[in-house]
């Protein structure tokens, strides 16, 4: 439970130098506080930790570039850079207090506009002069005369002449001031909403803005924190619950030269008008969403800067749209309308904000990714023609495409060879044969060096934490290349344990679908007939894999329970990553349906084919998992004789809007998808043994949830429950002792539950 501390400081963020023979990563193999930056030099084959003014001066690994490619801007620490990439030299184009970022080209090329003080300014590159180009500021309201002050107002000047020769005066230098306004940027009054996502044109004549407007506060849940420094109780405001009205998107045109404007018009969008199906349980309420437009991404301009795209989605989270934009007029063509009963997800179809999207190298097609087949993959599509073609498929999933330097493949990680295991792939432009390039079972994230020809790998497996790699491209013609492991970070301690290489099975579930899981089987010897479910966390997140598990102490914990004999199984459920559109949406309205009768069906495959006692199986899990730990215990109880639930939410009500609406719909509009995916409406079927964990200072799932829970088994008269609190910890726990207290009661539990121990 010490964390890195005991496994070793793992590698991260690989970033390769402008000249691609150094390689750069941050790590920490001195068991510092936090992790430095170190370079791991090619000729020399030698890293080092690298000072502090190299670190400072590192150009960021994002940005944007040019036409060519020949320059890249680019923002750190609040400043923006310009990276000329044929020389590399740097150009600092701020150095200033405030904050300046979203740096990107524009005017062809010859000039960067950014972001400063939520207005757009923009640099010349050859002048060196700076222009600031919007001026958003908020309307004047002027105070009415009322009817007695204006006509005092009239007298006034009819009586005096100095009086009317200084408003005559002041008149002329007003007018005189309008003529100097006009070559200023013209004031747009934003009318209170929030400006966000501003951008200029390609060619400099428009400028695109996002305006939101938020639904009030509402009343947000305040979190007490019980040990402070001060001594005294301190509170903490955190979010509303589900079902707060959505955010108001509108995303507006201001054309530059002509000195006005206008809002983009979206409403000839197909399918604007949907009315979900689940509306049709509710036939006595009416339903109404009068503006279904949720975030707006873009525009994405092409090299050319004649056509640019936009990446809509909807609040109820129930389509996508990708629309060209004529500029000129705030108008858009429908070209790609993606469209789910429950919600749309997926690898880079968009969640909170727009999916992974861009031009092809002939300036005239998008490509995006789309469940179409009920896996994400890649399509193009000819604006013109809005002719779509599919450039991969099959039973897998895409991740992450970018297409190559010279423009003539692609490349993207895809878990092809099986769900658990993801390589990096190449695949000619046009779709075709998909070479792998990677080797490695397990996990492979792959950063290309800025010539291609070299990989840098973090790669894990299933017993073997994250290590930075180096590998030749096989694209440039090596038949036969391996990779170079740079990095050696676990702990001499960690080494001296034989950490399980668990197996990955599946098992068939009632309704005859194949589930995924993890199996740990303890030796013969040591067997003792009983055994332990995990249930991971995030709903959509994938456990059942062959690379080094983000829940890593998780990992650890299943190791010592079958040193002691039990047998562990962890799912993935449905609604877990990595599977494809039905799996994922397999919850959509029912949390605590399929997901758990997949956890029942795994314990009945442990008595079934391991010869596991039926009356001898636990659960445990957290967020996510500790829900589906508390529906087991409530639901289930014939299945599960003990559970420990971590971090759970106890009423899908009290949770965040974004995560929960989706799945659920709202409270107000769906009260039957929440009354029966709630815990804690079935806490009367209580049997076994429960065990609550929780944060008392989680800002993401309440503690005042489980508070709630315990209030309803206490009327229940259940007694055959406890609870553990933990002070200072929030949703994700930090201090050992924390870890180490939580997992021991959870040993304990199972030890005495299952065992008589």
């Amino acid at each position: 439970m010490q964390g890195d501390h005991f496994i070793g400081h793992l590698p991260s963020n690989p970033q390769w130098a402008i000249d691609g023979e150094t390689l750069y990563f941050k790590w920490n193999r001195e068991q510092a506080y936090s992790d430095s930056l170190y370079a791991y030099h090619l000729k020399s084959s030698k890293t080092i930790k690298t000072d502090f003014e190299t670190e400072y001066a590192l150009p960021s690994a994002y940005g944007t570039y040019n036409k060519d490619k020949s320059l890249k801007v680019y923002s750190k620490r609040g400043d923006v850079y310009l990276l000329n990439l044929k020389n590399q030299v740097i150009t600092q184009i701020t150095n200033t207090e405030e904050y300046e970022d979203s740096p990107h080209f524009t005017d062809h090329g010859t000039k960067v506009a950014y972001v400063k003080g939520n207005n757009l300014y923009s640099w010349d590159i050859g002048r060196g002069t700076t222009t600031q180009l919007t001026n958003f500021i908020p309307e004047k309201k002027e105070k009415n005369k009322s009817e007695k002050d204006e006509w005092l107002y009239n007298d006034q000047l009819a009586l005096f002449d100095v009086l009317r020769t200084r408003k005559d005066k002041n008149d002329r230098a007003e007018e005189l001031n309008k003529r100097f306004e006009a070559k200023a940027p013209l004031s747009i009054n934003p009318k209170g909403k929030t400006v966000s996502n501003i951008k200029i044109s390609p060619d400099g004549k428009f400028i695109t803005y996002l305006t939101s407007k938020s639904p009030s506060d509402g009343d947000g849940t305040i979190v007490p924190h019980f040990v402070t420094e001060s001594g005294y109780t301190e509170d903490q405001k955190t979010r509303t619950k589900v079902g707060d009205e959505p955010t108001e998107y509108e995303l507006f045109v201001y054309d530059i030269q002509n000195r006005k404007v206008y809002p983009v018009v979206l409403d000839n969008l197909e399918g604007l008008d949907y009315v979900p199906e689940y509306t049709n349980d509710y036939p006595d309420k009416p339903y109404e969403n009068k503006n279904r437009i949720g975030y707006i991404t873009g525009p994405i301009w092409n090299n050319s800067g004649k056509y640019a795209v936009l990446d809509i989605n909807t609040n109820d989270y129930k389509d996508r749209w990708i629309v060209l934009l004529n500029i000129e007029d705030g108008t858009v063509v429908n070209l790609d309308h993606q469209h789910d009963q429950a919600w749309i997800a997926g690898p880079g179809i968009g969640g909170y904000r727009g999916g992974a999207i861009g031009w092809m190298p002939d300036d005239k097609s998008i490509w995006f990714q789309s469940e179409k087949t009920g896996y994400s993959h890649l399509y193009v599509m000819d604006v013109n023609s809005k002719k779509a073609k599919a450039l991969t498929s099959g039973n897998f999933e895409i991740y992450d495409p970018k297409i190559s330097k010279d423009e003539k493949r692609w490349y993207f990680t895809a878990n092809k060879n099986h769900p658990g295991d993801r390589q990096f792939y190449s695949m000619p432009l046009s779709g075709g044969k998909l070479q792998q390039l990677t080797q490695m079972t397990g996990g492979n994230e792959v950063v290309l060096s800025p010539d291609e020809r070299k990989m840098a790998i973090l790669h894990s497996y299933t017993n073997k934490p994250t290590e930075l790699y180096l590998q030749d491209n096989p694209v440039w013609g090596k038949s036969k290349v391996e990779a170079k492991q740079i990095t050696f970070s676990t702990t001499q301690e960690f080494k001296e344990y034989p950490w399980r290489d668990p197996e990955v099975i599946t098992f068939n579930a009632k309704d005859g679908v194949a589930v995924h899981a993890r199996l740990y089987k303890p030796n013969a010897d040591v067997k003792n007939k009983a055994a332990v479910i995990f249930v991971h966390g995030a709903g959509y997140l994938q456990n059942a894999h062959k690379w080094w598990s983000s829940y890593y102490r998780e990992y650890m914990f299943h190791n010592l329970l079958v040193d002691n004999g039990y047998t562990v199984l962890d799912i993935d459920y449905r609604g877990s990553a990595g599977y494809g559109r039905d799996w994922r949406t397999g919850i959509y309205r029912h949390m605590g349906g399929k997901d758990l009768s997949d956890q029942v069906d795994g314990a009945q495959f442990l008595v079934d084919q391991l010869g596991v006692d039926k009356d001898k199986i636990g659960i445990y899990g957290g967020s996510y998992g500790g829900f589906i730990t508390l529906m087991g215990m409530f639901n289930a109880p014939e299945t599960f004789t003990a559970g420990a639930a971590i971090r759970s939410v106890g009423d899908w009500a009290a949770y965040n809007h974004g995560y929960t609406a989706r799945i659920l719909n709202t409270p107000v509009t769906d009260s039957l998808a929440y009354r029966r995916s709630s815990p804690i409406y079935f806490a009367e079927g209580l049997q076994g043994d429960l065990l609550i964990l929780h944060g008392m200072v989680d800002d993401n799932v309440h503690f005042q949830d489980m508070v709630r829970l315990s209030q309803r088994l206490i009327e229940l008269e259940k007694h055959n429950w406890e609870m553990a609190l933990y002070p200072v910890e929030r949703h994700g726990f930090v201090e050992p002792s924390s870890w180490t207290d939580e997992y021991t009661r959870i040993y304990k539990l199972f030890q005495k539950s299952l065992l008589n121990k």
